[in-house]
């Protein structure tokens, strides 16, 4: 079990570690801390740019909502990971707490995020609970994350250079890749003669020294 506090010194046995041991969040399902990116085990968060339907018709910002509700579960707290080993983008798979709050638990209870069923079934019971209460994604049908990817894949793969359509970006912030279904994948454009590129996978980008964008604080 490792444990982290958000922006003040900690104290060991030994000495005291590193003030900057900062947690962020990357996306609704995902956190930073020590620049160890941590994927919560067993759900699947919208993505930061995806919308969900609503109950009464309209659409709604689930994406920038589970951002803020992950943010305001971890930020200003103690958060404590268990690993759970690693998926093929290099990132650690975790069931993350603060206290005795399960944070995976929660974003599924609340309706900020399906349960990942393809991997683990820790979480179905909290999503089925959740889908009966109509809370959050489960206002209406919509869209589950895998599949609005998968459009958003489908669609950039058409027009990208030899069918790899992650964006490659370079900034003042670093080597950073754009998946199809990012917020600023439009947006960005890739410079071949500045060292920018095209990926085939997430993994490959990870591999080659890029990371994705943090969404969140």
């Amino acid at each position: 079990m490792k444990s982290f506090f958000i922006g003040v010194i900690l104290l060991s046995n030994v000495a005291h570690a590193h003030a900057t041991s900062v947690v962020r969040v990357v996306d609704g399902d995902t956190i930073a801390i020590s620049g160890v990116i941590y994927r919560l085990h067993g759900i699947d968060a919208p993505e930061a740019g995806q919308k969900c339907n609503s109950s009464t018709g309209n659409a709604w910002n689930c994406g920038k909502e589970a951002i803020s509700m992950l943010e305001g579960l971890v930020l200003g707290h103690t958060v404590e990971c268990d690993d759970r080993g690693q998926d093929d983008y290099g990132r650690t798979i975790g069931v993350c707490k603060v206290g005795s709050q399960d944070l995976n638990a929660i974003m599924v209870e609340t309706g900020h995020a399906w349960a990942f069923r393809k991997y683990s079934e820790d979480y179905g019971s909290l999503e089925d609970i959740a889908h009966q209460k109509h809370v959050g994604i489960w206002q209406a049908e919509t869209e589950t994350p895998w599949d609005f990817r998968a459009a958003k894949w489908a669609v950039a793969k058409q027009d990208a250079p030899d069918g790899c359509p992650i964006k490659g970006n370079i900034s003042d912030n670093g080597h950073i890749y754009h998946a199809p279904w990012s917020p600023w994948y439009v947006r960005t454009k890739v410079s071949t003669k500045n060292g920018e590129r095209w990926f085939c996978s997430e993994k490959e980008a990870v591999q080659a020294g890029w990371r994705a964008p943090y969404w969140g604080r």
